[in-house]
């Protein structure tokens, strides 16, 4: 930690506190109590599942839509600083009010749920266009990387607390219904959310930024469509993304798909949670490992580097018989997962004009939430045509085989002077 400024080290806090979020909301606590409440009110699975993923994708595709013209906007100056509170506001209210709804209430309960990810991905949208403001790009790697795996140890704790209090409450051993130790964990995450989130607001500031004009909103417009009207000028942002893309959705792919997988080779759900545990820890060091690596060998190499073990993945799954093999494979991924997330995120930062970087990380927003439609699509065709579901996670390699090639052709960004030093490290 010491080798990092106040304003680095208060942006990584950030990421651990919102990735509780990720895990106990997105992934583990939320899913599993929404899909009780309204089975309990009589929906079929089928249907309850088809509204989740309606919810996912109705949020998905509003902050798609809103995002390039929102990061527009908060380039002038003093906005990005607004626009992110406003979201995280959004976020960690909406995530408190899920423990106050009532069990049988699920449409109100998914519409609650919208809000709340609206809140979270959206502030994350600002919190990563921020890494223009907090650190130099010869140290972009290393901050990214850092943040990454301050999230995957961050939200462990709050995920640990959570599930203990829920398996305890299903043992008899704490004298509360499951039902209300999962809206405890709700309580929890946002407490987190929020606790960790105070040093962001202290210490970040908006550095990079357009003077301000008349008419904000008008003048953003115009902003954006010059940007796409001149989109030549940016050829190595375009093909960036166009590389990000492919490659990004066959990672999102393979972790969504990852418990459907481990379900099928037998594991019950409190295996799941806990080899989903172990990969949050083997993750954080392997984050930063990839930011450091990427310091020495630079991060396009160790994207490519990153690409190449998921094409390894791609291909043991298809050999994939045993809760070993499943474990295996789960090691894979927490090996790349979070060093390729977080090397893309600050590539993506060198590339883009500082003044500029909200409207730019909208459409790196745009490229990353759209990538969550071809893969798992890909892996359902094939999966069908051939009969076989390991036949669908292999066909997963010609995404990263696309995205490789692609990436080969981005140009790598321009060596700068050496901005290095920061004076308060």
């Amino acid at each position: 930690m010491k080798k990092y400024s106040k304003e680095e080290k208060s942006w990584a806090l950030y990421d651990w506190g919102s990735s509780a979020y990720s895990i106990i909301i997105t992934t583990a606590v939320f899913p599993i109590y929404y899909k009780a409440s309204a089975t309990g009110a009589g929906v079929s699975l089928s249907d309850s599942t088809a509204y989740l993923g309606y919810t996912i994708a109705i949020f998905t595709f509003i902050l798609a839509m809103i995002g390039p013209i929102l990061g527009t906007i908060a380039d002038y100056e003093g906005m990005k600083k607004r626009f992110f509170v406003g979201f995280f506001l959004l976020g960690t209210i909406s995530t408190a009010l899920l423990a106050f709804i009532p069990n049988e209430n699920w449409l109100l309960m998914l519409i609650c749920y919208v809000f709340a990810a609206l809140g979270a991905t959206g502030a994350n949208l600002f919190y990563d266009a921020f890494i223009v403001d907090v650190t130099t790009e010869k140290r972009m790697n290393s901050v990214s990387s850092f943040g990454y795996g301050l999230g995957y140890i961050g939200s462990t704790i709050p995920f640990i607390l959570s599930i203990a209090i829920i398996l305890l409450s299903q043992n008899g051993v704490l004298p509360i219904s499951v039902t209300i130790a999962s809206r405890i964990a709700f309580l929890i995450t946002a407490i987190w959310w929020i606790i960790f989130s105070i040093p962001m607001f202290r210490h970040v500031k908006q550095v990079h930024y357009i003077k301000r004009e008349p008419r904000l909103v008008r003048q953003s417009f115009k902003r954006l469509g010059k940007t796409i009207r001149e989109i030549r000028q940016y050829r190595a942002l375009v093909l960036f993304l166009i590389a990000y893309f492919f490659y990004i959705d066959g990672v999102g792919t393979i972790i969504a798909l990852s418990t459907a997988y481990g379900t099928d080779l037998g594991l019950d759900s409190s295996s799941l949670l806990i080899v989903l545990f172990v990969t949050q820890v083997v993750a954080a060091p392997f984050a930063i490992l990839y930011g450091r690596l990427a310091n020495r060998f630079t991060g396009k190499k160790m994207l490519y580097v990153g690409i190449c073990v998921y094409i390894v993945i791609c291909i043991y799954a298809f050999f994939l018989e045993t809760i070993t093999d499943f474990w295996i494979l789960a090691m894979l991924v927490a090996t790349s997962q979070g060093g390729i997330q977080a090397l893309s995120r600050s590539y993506f930062g060198k590339l883009v004009p500082k003044e500029n970087s909200n409207e730019f990380f909208g459409f790196y927003n745009i490229f990353g939430k759209f990538a969550a439609i071809l893969g798992p699509l890909l892996v359902a065709v094939t999966s069908q045509v051939t009969g076989k579901s390991n036949m669908g996670v292999f066909s997963l390699v010609v995404l990263f085989v696309i995205g490789l090639i692609v990436l080969s052709r981005v140009p790598e960004p321009k060596a700068h002077e050496s901005i290095d030093e920061v004076s308060n490290v």
